[in-house]
């Protein structure tokens, strides 16, 4: 049975919650609080789009998009976090799945853009990249990465994450 990637349900929040703490529990440069982050933008309806992977029936992947604000006032942009993929499942194309339909969603959507933060050699494949000019505070650029969806101007400015990424229960 091939591998769907649909629109989280409600009865996929706790797998979702297991899954992401799962997926985040060992991984370096990270606070732990994914689960949290997740938690807490569903209940400020500020995910804009909550995908999963489901392979035989089990939830095995998650990737949420929420809107940011970008200082220089560039509307219609989104931040791709967090991705989450089963422990067991990683290294198996699962999360570029994720990644590719939340793009495309995004694209269909008439979205400007997507910023993330994450490993510059995963995330290149997909033409994220390092923006001069487009910050986020405390972060190493080479980590924070863009990807405009027209040839319209690359924003400027520092970008600002949704409130519910201060989460941490």
């Amino acid at each position: 049975m091939p591998v769907t990637i649909r629109p989280e349900l409600p009865a996929d929040i706790s797998a979702i919650h297991a899954l992401t703490e799962a997926a985040f529990r060992t991984a370096p440069h990270t606070s732990h609080t994914e689960q949290f982050i997740v938690n807490a933008l569903r209940q400020a309806g500020a995910l804009h789009l909550s995908l999963v992977a489901q392979d035989a029936g089990a939830v095995v992947g998650h990737v949420g998009v929420s809107p940011v604000a970008v200082s220089g006032g560039a509307p219609r942009w989104y931040g791709l976090a967090p991705l989450s993929v089963a422990p067991d499942r990683q290294r198996q194309g699962m999360g570029a799945l994720l990644v590719m339909e939340a793009l495309r969603q995004l694209k269909d959507g008439a979205a400007a853009g997507c910023v993330l933060l994450g490993d510059p050699a995963y995330y290149a494949r997909f033409g994220f990249r390092p923006v001069p000019g487009l910050v986020l505070e405390g972060v190493p650029p080479e980590y924070f990465q863009a990807l405009a969806f027209s040839a319209a101007a690359m924003p400027q400015g520092s970008v600002s994450f949704h409130a519910a990424f201060n989460a941490t229960r």
